[in-house]
């Protein structure tokens, strides 16, 4: 068994002019630091999945679109996810749905966490994201980063991270503990 854990960081919104890419500007080298992590990032803008139109679930029977079995690949490689959501009328984003809905296999028994930016640090985001990862098997962790409120008003004014101070840092240091943790007892567990 690999010591290294493959963690993929999922950008989930698309639109031009996102906030993700200041997000994981941010994040990625707080997440690529962890000892034994690879990180792959995982735009959704480059996966261009199409729209979910399969005859059957995929849990039921492999995915036909040549997109959708590449990003099936993707997942089934990974130890573990992190996603940068934004909330979009208190829910994921739809692409992220999406991203879900053509994968199975990929997303069984992994650990997944949060990075969520908003208004009120996509909070009902995350909970609906969570609900969503159980269903496909996953477990959501605990830790988790929720820029909101001051920390996000001030960085759509113009200040930087490293403006705001440590706090966004610790829970991102908890975050990324929470994933190692689960991502190699499961991993442990099935290589038993």
């Amino acid at each position: 068994m690999s010591e290294t854990l493959k963690i993929g960081l999922i950008v989930s919104s698309t639109r031009q002019e996102r906030f993700a890419d200041k997000v994981l500007a941010w994040f990625a080298p707080i997440a690529a630091a962890q000892p034994g992590w690879e990180i792959e990032v995982l735009d959704l803008r480059e996966a261009a999945l199409p729209f979910f139109d399969e005859p059957v679930p995929p849990a039921a029977k492999p995915v036909t679109a040549p997109a959708a079995q590449a990003w099936g690949e993707k997942l089934e490689a990974m130890d573990g996810f992190i996603v940068l959501t934004a909330e979009y009328n208190h829910s994921i984003t739809a692409v992220l749905k999406n991203a879900f809905d053509y994968a199975f296999e990929g997303w069984k028994r992994k650990p997944i966490g949060t990075v969520g930016y908003g208004g009120v640090g996509a909070a009902r985001a995350v909970e609906h994201l969570r609900m969503i990862a159980i269903n496909f098997g996953m477990v959501p962790v605990a830790g988790g980063v929720n820029i909101g409120g001051g920390d996000f008003g001030a960085l759509m004014g113009g200040k930087s991270f490293a403006d705001l101070g440590p706090h966004l840092e610790k829970s991102a240091e908890g975050l990324i503990a929470d994933i190692d943790w689960w991502a190699r007892a499961i991993k442990a567990a099935k290589a038993a």
